[in-house]
């Protein structure tokens, strides 16, 4: 079983950045395909980006695509989302989730979630 626990939320006015860190553990990190969801109040969860496990190859929503950059270190057991440019509707909880492919993941199917981070943009 895999754990994810995020961390680096916060409130930040509009145009401002934040970075994002997701710790995982109970697994080989490395073996995981991992990414970040985001689920606003009162609204479903939303796909933000994913990355592959060696961290080649990367893939984002179009809401995010050129603000957002989703990395990771597989030496720390950490995954990252950095996010530049926010806006008012940036704000959401923010999940880590590991899963099999970009494929699953993008969809929605993956096999763990974190219990996310709060991200907060004024206006």
């Amino acid at each position: 079983q895999v754990q994810l626990v995020e961390s680096g939320g916060g409130l930040v006015q509009a145009g401002g950045s934040l970075r994002l860190s997701c710790l995982a553990s109970g697994r080989t990190f490395s073996t995981l395909t991992m990414g970040w969801f985001r689920q606003a109040p009162g609204k479903e969860r939303d796909f933000v980006a994913c990355i592959t496990m060696g961290g080649g190859v990367t893939y984002y929503a179009d809401s995010v695509k050129g603000r957002f950059t989703i990395s990771r270190d597989n030496a720390k057991n950490t995954l990252y989302l950095r996010m530049n440019g926010l806006k008012p509707e940036d704000t959401a909880a923010y999940y880590c989730v590991a899963g099999s492919s970009l494929q699953d993941i993008s969809a929605g199917r993956a096999h763990n979630w974190g219990q996310g981070t709060q991200v907060t943009v004024s206006s």
